[in-house]
């Protein structure tokens, strides 16, 4: 059988440029800049690292849905047989989703306002309504017609949050330095979980699974699953070097741009500091792309979410319901005014800690032979992995003692 041609493999590539929305959500926007802005070039080397970690998750999880036909959340509700075992992974996974909502709806809100000034309230309901009608376009159209939909959002999300970097570029030697691994403080190990959990999001594990199996069904033909995964590795390379390279740009613009902001830093901050330092054009592109961001993010974590629910628990909920209860903590979020560009940080520490749950049962159900046939993966793969869920894990539990130690200190003081 003949390689794929080139227009063969165009027409492969997909499922992954969805997925990887996911890294572009308004948490990247809030963690990364925030990064820059606090800390300067310190956390180059965070972003780079979770993009790596995120290419070999990813390319697992597509990997899986097209040896097995399944998606992750289909295969552990067959294989977790307790129903109260199944609930429960369902209910951690839920409140990552709902975190997500957070990140995804606040974002999209305060692109509206910065664009339109419409109350933040309003502009999370709008957000919320538009990114179902998004997703209503994968169930009443098709997989591609949404998949084009949300690479064309991608598209705009990666002229506006990457454009202000060629206007004014960070020095290589300013660069370089940030490449050299280290943490300074409890903040930074703040920021550095907050990267990592937008970077490597639970919610995308599920999705992309679901969506390679939605594109390409049940493949049982040898050197057709050949041909999709050397396909799959070229979709998450572009994917990822797309996303990697925007989330890299957004802590360099922090960095060079935002580094005088003094006082607590917030979302409308950023947009007057990239106006003022880069000109309105520049102010207006991060606007939109912030906007885009918030639509498509959303819709392809309620995707994930529906998916979970429908894997795990066998229960399709109709998707106006499921999006009313995923998005009320952020629509109450922004009706009681707390600062949403924390609420986005703290968002993302969420979704850090929600990612061994995803990770550990994708690395041991790509690694049997007996699931996957000759897409097992190979050992050294199988240890990368595995060193990848150790090293954002290990950046967990030390966020979590640390901030124990801080509240158990100050209740001695007080």
């Amino acid at each position: 059988m003949k390689k794929p041609g080139l227009w063969r493999v165009l027409g492969l590539l997909g499922p992954a440029l969805v997925a990887g929305v996911a890294y572009l959500d308004p948490g990247n926007v809030a963690a990364n800049m925030t990064a820059g802005a606090r800390y300067g070039f310190l956390l180059v080397w965070v972003v780079l690292l979770g993009n790596l970690i995120a290419w070999l998750v990813q390319y697992l999880s597509a990997k899986l849905g097209i040896a097995t036909g399944k998606s992750l959340p289909e295969i552990l509700g067959e294989r977790i047989t307790g129903a109260w075992s199944r609930r429960l992974y369902w209910a951690q996974a839920e409140l990552v989703a709902m975190a997500t909502d957070i990140a995804e709806v606040i974002g999209g809100a305060i692109a509206l306002q910065l664009l339109f000034g419409l109350p933040l309230f309003v502009g999370g309901l709008i957000t919320a309504v538009v990114s179902l009608g998004i997703l209503a376009i994968h169930n009443r159209a098709s997989i591609r017609v949404f998949e084009w939909v949300i690479v064309a959002l991608l598209a705009i999300v990666s002229v506006g949050f990457a454009a202000g970097v060629f206007i004014q570029p960070p020095t290589f030697g300013e660069f370089a330095g940030g490449l050299v691994p280290r943490i300074t403080d409890t903040g930074s190990l703040l920021l550095t979980t907050s990267i990592l959990g937008a970077t490597i999001m639970p919610h995308a594990i599920h999705a992309h699974s679901a969506l390679t199996r939605d594109r390409f069904g049940q493949v049982t033909d040898a050197l057709r699953k050949r041909s999709l995964v050397k396909a799959t590795r070229i979709d998450v390379t572009i994917a990822l070097v797309i996303a990697g390279g925007v989330n890299l740009a957004m802590l360099l613009i922090g960095a060079t741009t935002l580094t005088g902001i003094t006082g607590e830093l917030n979302l409308e901050d950023i947009y007057q500091a990239l106006s003022h330092a880069l000109g309105p054009i520049i102010a207006m592109l991060f606007a939109f792309g912030l906007l885009a961001s918030g639509l498509a993010s959303t819709s392809v974590g309620a995707y994930a979410g529906a998916e979970v629910m429908s894997g795990l628990l066998k229960i399709r909920v109709p998707l106006l319901l499921r999006r009313a209860l995923t998005i009320l903590p952020a629509v109450i979020i922004l009706a009681f005014g707390v600062n949403p560009l924390w609420a986005l940080i703290l968002s993302q520490v969420a979704l850090s800690m929600g990612i061994p749950f995803a990770l550990i049962p994708l690395i041991s159900y790509t690694s049997r032979g007996a699931m996957m046939g000759e897409q097992t993966n190979r050992p050294v793969t199988t240890w990368l992995a595995v060193l990848a869920t150790v090293i954002v894990t290990v950046f967990n539990l030390a966020l979590i003692g640390i901030t124990v130690m801080n509240a158990l200190g100050e209740s001695v003081i007080h």
